[in-house]
């Protein structure tokens, strides 16, 4: 059995369960081998009531005090009963389960495993699921792979499938030596795919992904050497000349510009006017002003008499810029004519805007990725800036030269990536950094607390509400489910709970990324339009809209998000020029990741953030899958397992040699 062994193959995969796993893009051997568990459940031993820890996952041995009852509230449907033992009694509910009210009765004796929390006294145990004392004992301690899932396809069915491909199938050499793995510190690929998937111990799985990550980096920089990814300078068409717009602008804001964000735009215009086109990165922390860095850039541009081109993730964020913009060119009277093009305006918005392109009535054009569909027509497209989540890959550049333009490329990234790093994931481009914070930017001050702080949390939440300000709660799920065993906070549990705690004088909002685009847009804007005082979300709102008026964020489950991600949450406040604060819950025992937590406390410097994790990394913690979300790796992450994509590098002209046949899944991540 080899990677291209088709699914069916494997015992009990017939045509049905075979058309849910092409759901999740498993199609062969190959594929189910690489589908790498999203996180692990390690089973904890079952303990009495009163050593049950809130605010975490439990398996709780107790006795069901009463048959259980079933009412219905807030149109859901809540089947709840109480367990006791000699130290006390805790209360179960199932959300919209009915089929639970007979699933167990008064007498059982069970170990109960969900997620214990303490609302207003009460100490609930959450959508546990239940074992027989005898069940629960074989499971206690083990390491249990948790896959992302389809309806029909459950977590033992994948786990089984594994299991079957493993034993049958047929590893390749490893193209490292021996003596390579050890001073790497790699497992060979084959003990590293069996531990990925069902580790031994912590220990294991940890070396097991590094070994996984090194491949998935190496066939990253293999795919770059391969299709020559480091350009040759491009002669530059459009040399602008520097104007006394920008200067004018400056001199007018109503802020001094830091030397970095000077430093910046200096080297920007030196491209402009420079001999080849421009290919720069700009790095800039959370409120580091990259802003008004690009605004110089497509102002110096019309200036010059071409177009630029602003390129946002969402239809959100790309109405926010071209506001901002327009904004200043009002107040201050500048030469730009801005038009905004997204998929989400009317046809006759958008025939309105087309023409304007075409003509070259509008010179800064903000958008999507509306910018660069086959209809748009620019009369003289100088200069593109987009943002990390949309950087100008391949394909739109070909689109453009297809149509006879050679833009400067400006990419904007809040990600603090290290230069060196930056080069490698960027090839030849250039690198520029704004290293310093605007002095009016109003500290965030940071808290790391447990479930004995909730109550102060919420008081903290409702002081700045009562100010008129907002907050944002931030869970790591969308929503429960019977098959989810991680039991984390979810964002419609969470939201009840808050209204439950609040009450009606508290607004609260509901806002994740399986919402369609248009009810997104509208949460998003309802609440910076102050029709919620609360917005429990995803992660989803963090490259979303400036909203001044929010001073509190509270993440659930912190120990759960990396770094540089709770640092890019921690940015959605602290946006005005109000105090702002974070909360970060975590009921966590570690020692690793409280030091890690604490770091987001003293420190507000991304790039110190990111240095201090990497020193902190090791095989402490299960970890499946990326965090950063920067390039779309299978498990790596290319801040928190930097120090393995910089070991690729270094050996990368050896590797080359041995040639390693790529998986045939490389993925052109320029085109992102």
């Amino acid at each position: 059995m080899n990677d291209l062994t088709d699914i069916r193959e494997l015992k009990g995969i017939g045509d049905k369960i075979a058309d849910l796993f092409n759901k999740v893009g498993v199609f062969n051997v190959g594929d189910l081998l690489n589908y790498y568990p999203k996180a692990y459940d390690l089973y904890e031993e079952a303990v009495s009531i009163k050593d049950a820890a809130i605010n975490s996952r439990v398996a709780v041995i107790g006795t069901v005090k009463n048959d259980p009852t079933v009412m219905k509230l807030h149109g859901r449907i809540i089947v709840s009963f109480y367990i006791y033992d000699e130290y006390g009694t805790i209360e179960v509910k199932y959300f919209n389960a009915p089929y639970m009210a007979k699933a167990v009765k008064k007498g059982d004796k069970k170990v109960f495993r969900g997620f214990l929390k303490q609302l207003k006294g009460r100490v609930i145990l959450n959508q546990p699921k239940f074992y027989d004392l005898s069940d629960y004992a074989l499971l206690e301690n083990t390491i249990i792979p948790v896959y992302h899932l389809t309806k029909g396809l459950s977590n033992e069915r994948i786990g089984k499938a594994v299991k079957l491909a493993l034993s049958s199938y047929t590893f390749p050499d490893d193209y490292l030596m021996p003596e390579e793995t050890d001073k790497f510190k790699l497992l060979e690929i084959s003990e590293a795919l069996k531990n990925i998937h069902f580790p031994i111990n912590k220990e294991k799985q940890f070396f097991a992904r590094r070994r996984i990550v090194f491949d998935e980096f190496l066939e990253f920089l293999m795919g770059l050497h391969e299709e020559h990814r480091e350009e040759k300078s491009i002669d530059n068409p459009y040399k602008l000349i520097e104007v006394s717009d920008t200067k004018r602008l400056e001199e007018a804001l109503p802020y001094a510009l830091t030397n970095a964000q000077k430093r910046v735009i200096r080297e920007i215009f030196d491209d402009l006017s420079g001999e080849y086109v421009m290919n720069r990165l700009v790095q800039g922390d959370v409120g580091s002003g990259k802003t008004i860095v690009s605004v110089m850039a497509l102002l110096m541009n019309a200036a010059n008499n071409f177009q630029g081109a602003m390129m946002a993730p969402t239809d959100v964020l790309a109405r926010q810029h071209y506001n901002s913009i327009k904004a200043l060119t009002d107040r201050y009277k500048l030469c730009i004519k801005p038009v905004l093009l997204t998929g989400k305006m009317s046809s006759k918005e958008k025939k309105e805007a087309l023409q304007m392109i075409e003509s070259g009535d509008a010179n800064v054009i903000v958008g999507t990725h509306a910018l660069f569909q086959e209809k748009v027509n620019y009369k003289n497209l100088s200069l593109v800036i987009t943002d990390e989540q949309h950087r100008f890959g391949v394909k739109q550049r070909e689109a453009l030269r297809d149509k006879g333009i050679t833009p400067h490329i400006l990419v904007m990234s809040a990600t603090p990536i290290p230069r060196t790093l930056a080069i490698i994931l960027y090839g030849g481009i250039s690198v520029s950094v704004i290293d310093e914070l605007p002095k009016n930017r109003v500290p965030i001050l940071t808290a790391v607390v447990n479930e004995k702080f909730r109550e102060k949390s919420y008081e903290k939440i409702l002081e700045e509400i009562k100010k008129g300000h907002q907050a944002y709660v931030i869970c790591p799920m969308i929503e429960e489910s019977e098959e989810d065993v991680l039991m984390l906070k979810s964002v419609s549990e969470h939201a009840s709970d808050l209204k439950e705690y609040f009450g009606d004088s508290v607004r609260v909002g509901v806002l994740h990324g399986k919402m369609k685009p248009d009810e997104k847009n509208r949460i998003m804007e309802d609440f910076k339009d102050k029709n919620y005082d609360i917005l429990v979300s995803t992660t989803v709102i963090e490259v979303g809209i400036d909203v001044p008026n929010a001073t509190v964020i509270m993440i659930e489950n912190a120990e759960r998000f990396g770094l540089s991600q709770l640092h890019q949450l921690r940015g959605r406040v602290g946006r005005g020029e109000y105090e702002s604060y974070c909360i970060l819950m975590s009921d966590s025992k570690e020692d690793t990741t409280l030091k890690r937590l604490n770091i987001l406390k003293d420190t507000l410097d991304g790039f110190e953030i990111s240095k201090k994790d990497i020193e902190l990394r090791g095989p402490g913690e299960l970890n499946g899958v990326r965090q950063s979300g920067e390039l779309e790796f299978g498990l790596g992450d290319i801040i928190e397992d930097r120090d393995i994509l910089s070991l690729v590098q270094e050996n990368l002209p050896m590797l080359l040699l041995r040639k390693p046949k790529l998986k045939g899944k490389l993925i052109d991540f320029r085109s992102i």
